[in-house]
């Protein structure tokens, strides 16, 4: 009797254990920064810092996102980088996303570019579009503009999700036919999607910034991500920075979740990026 008493209670603290763990895991903020440094970045932009916030899926870290908004402000940001699916197409709630969106742009001016769950919901994506444009967003939908600091400037490229196109790589060769320029100097890329790294790198994309994988949800360590929809199992692309020739990709583990609700050992993820200059002189 006493050693099926301490077998139940062995088991109740193990699940209990992994309750914890689950929950932590879903809603522990992590702060991940890191330096990128570029020959092509001009040296008023050394420092320059960005924060990505990616997948958000209409969920809420405090009341109002207020745990998120408040690790954001103390980032102290140059710009906040939005890389799509800021609203989920299962349960679409414009209101959270707008109400982010305008407490984030209290930090720092904000820039926006759409992901697969915006291009599911048409109706919600539209509204949440008007909204982003009236808070004083920058939605890049396959548009460009420039940043300016110290005297010099940098191309910010956006492009939207290939899903608006129905998934077509020609298209997405397409999008950057009419964005980038030979002579453009650093180029900094928004989008959803990692996977097309090599099209972005091709196109002479300096630094892209995207999301989409939500670091594969379950992660084992050593390893990583087991499976993406996008890229099957053990993708090649599912958090940090990668390398293609002189082009680098960082990827965002994203924040909320979708289709699968639970992260395992993936917590949900803030980055920011400092911009560092490599050029002599």
């Amino acid at each position: 009797m006493k050693k099926t008493y301490k077998i139940i209670i062995a088991a109740a603290v193990a699940l209990t254990a992994v309750i914890i763990f689950l929950v932590w895991s879903n809603t522990a903020l992590e702060l991940t920064e890191c330096v990128i440094g570029s020959n092509s970045l001009p040296e008023g932009f050394d420092g320059f810092r960005i924060a990505v916030v990616s997948d958000l899926h209409n969920t809420e870290f405090g009341k109002n996102n207020a745990d998120l908004i408040e690790l954001l402000r103390r980032s102290e940001p140059d710009i906040i980088a939005i890389t799509g699916d800021l609203i989920d197409s299962r349960r679409t709630d414009v209101g959270i996303a707008l109400d982010f969106a305008g407490e984030a742009m209290k930090i720092a001016p904000c820039y926006y570019v759409t992901g697969n769950h915006e291009a599911r919901t048409p109706n919600g994506y539209a509204a949440l579009r008007a909204g982003l444009v009236e808070l004083g967003v920058t939605v890049l939908e396959d548009t460009r503009t420039e940043l300016e600091r110290g005297g010099d400037s940098i191309v910010l490229l956006g492009t939207n999700d290939p899903m608006f196109n129905e998934d077509d790589t020609a298209e997405i060769n397409d999008q950057f036919a009419g964005l980038v320029n030979e002579n453009d100097g650093f180029t900094l890329l928004l989008t959803h999607r990692p996977e097309f790294f090599e099209i972005y790198a091709a196109h002479g994309v300096d630094l892209t910034l995207c999301g989409h994988v939500h670091g594969a949800q379950i992660r084992l360590p050593f390893i990583g991500g087991i499976y993406t929809p996008s890229q099957g199992f053990f993708p090649k692309y599912d958090s940090g920075l990668y390398f293609e020739g002189d082009s680098q990709m960082f990827v965002s583990r994203g924040l909320g979740n979708s289709v699968f609700p639970i992260r395992i050992n993936n917590r949900p993820q803030v980055v920011i990026i400092e911009l560092q200059s490599k050029s002599e002189g």
